[in-house]
């Protein structure tokens, strides 16, 4: 309890410093005592330690329902008033789509000036807390030679899984990732769609969800995902039994963002985890979980820092620069994957 009680004094004197109102925040949260979340369950970058962490410190009982990024906005869309949910956690490209849908409200942490122009929404709607690398993870048991590039897996024998391309933001990161790998870019998918094809004309798409329990179970030979995700399951089941690694003919490198709903039930509740989730303990929190800090001027303790995969990895990893020609392409992913992949799919 010494600890815990250190880190909130810390975390409550650093923030009070910089915006005396935010004291008034602390004790409006306390008072509603509670924060739903979707899309933010314990085992997605360490949101345990954060959900721990605002329930030590400030007494906020936390419930989540897993969802993916596109589920999340049409129930804030849906819901409206009857909210069941406060805050939620998007992919970079849906964080636009949000604020167009009109159910999102603003809101800056105090450590708004140590984030990236390029990772916030300038009026507060969005900010990228972490960022994230498509990996490969793969089975050592099942596969003799993990793939380290997209080349290496059409070489391969085994199945591939991609998540829920057109519907979760990972699987659609992992269609751009292959589209930079194989000379495309946001604008332009169509060499990962015909990469993707020649898999499902081999019959090597797997349609079995990338989760933990199922890479546990020995369902999954090779997956693509977030490298976090990636090396998170891998040290929760077992280090040996599985490789992880970044293409290294390509990969992207993005983010999630928070999403404030704009009928929460909870808002001060919801803003004060975004608050935390910026703040020095919150990044480190989202390391732990081998999220990538947003802010730079993190310094990482030494045993999360190791971790984390060789920065070598990331030599050949692009950020998506030109978002309005891959919000565009995001819309239109789920009829093209069905039209040029699922089509051949045997």
């Amino acid at each position: 309890m010494v600890a815990t009680s250190l880190v909130a004094t810390s975390f409550s004197a650093s923030i009070m410093a910089k915006d005396a109102n935010l004291e008034t925040l602390i004790q409006a949260a306390k008072k509603e005592g509670q924060v739903y979340s979707v899309g933010m369950p314990d085992s997605w970058a360490n949101w345990k330690d954060t959900w721990a962490d605002l329930k030590a410190n400030y007494g906020l009982n936390h419930q989540d329902t897993d969802m993916s990024s596109a589920q999340e906005i049409a129930k804030f869309e849906a819901e409206k008033n009857n909210a069941t949910a406060d805050i939620g956690d998007v992919g970079f490209a849906f964080a636009r789509v949000a604020v167009k849908k009109g159910v999102t409200q603003a809101y800056k942490p105090s450590t708004w000036d140590e984030i990236p122009t390029w990772a916030k929404d300038q009026d507060g709607h969005w900010a990228l807390a972490y960022t994230g690398t498509i990996a490969f993870i793969s089975n050592n048991n099942l596969v003799k030679q993990p793939p380290k590039s997209w080349q290496d897996i059409l070489d391969g024998d085994y199945k591939v899984t991609v998540g829920d391309v057109g519907v979760a933001a990972q699987a659609n990161n992992a269609v751009l990732a292959a589209a930079f790998a194989n000379g495309g870019d946001e604008s332009n998918l169509k060499p990962a769609l015909k990469y993707f094809s020649k898999l499902a004309k081999q019959g090597r798409l797997s349609f079995t969800d990338p989760n933990i329990a199922n890479l546990e179970k020995g369902e999954v030979e090779v997956a693509i995902m977030w490298d976090f995700n990636a090396l998170n399951y891998r040290d929760k089941i077992d280090r040996e039994r599985f490789s992880v690694s970044i293409p290294q003919d390509g990969s992207i490198i993005s983010g999630y963002t928070t999403i404030i709903n704009k009928y929460a039930k909870n808002p001060n509740s919801a803003k004060l985890a975004r608050e935390y989730i910026f703040s020095d303990q919150g990044q480190i929190n989202l390391a732990e979980g081998y999220a990538r800090p947003i802010r730079s001027s993190i310094t990482l303790p030494a045993s999360v820092q190791a971790k984390l995969l060789p920065n070598e990895q990331y030599q050949n990893v692009h950020p998506v620069s030109d978002f309005k020609a891959w919000e565009k392409s995001a819309r239109k992913l789920p009829r093209q994957w069905q039209e040029n992949v699922l089509i051949h799919q045997q």
